[in-house]
């Protein structure tokens, strides 16, 4: 190890713990309709994944190993779909 090395860092960085926690909040906003409790808005899954696509690009722009064009597409198509469910609720 040179000294001019820095420390080798303990756990994750910042952004790929915001990322994980924006997916925690979708997983937890989706599963609990299935665990009796109330429906989550559209709209609220739609900013969660939105957040975590722009976390994905930040995260992309620091490790240029983190580009997954697939992963942002599928993202993309998640919240298109979203939208498509949320502009076609009765009463909304």
């Amino acid at each position: 190890m040179n000294p001019s090395d820095p420390p080798p860092k303990g756990g994750p960085d910042t952004l790929t713990v915001t990322s994980f926690v924006l997916l925690g909040l979708v997983a937890v906003a989706l599963l609990l309709p299935l665990l009796g409790g109330p429906t989550p808005s559209p709209y609220l899954v739609i900013v969660l994944l939105v957040g975590r696509l722009g976390v994905q690009f930040l995260r992309s722009r620091r490790d240029p190993n983190l580009r997954r064009p697939a992963s942002w597409a599928f993202d993309v198509i998640l919240i298109g779909l979203l939208f498509y469910v949320a502009s076609n609720q009765p009463g909304g």
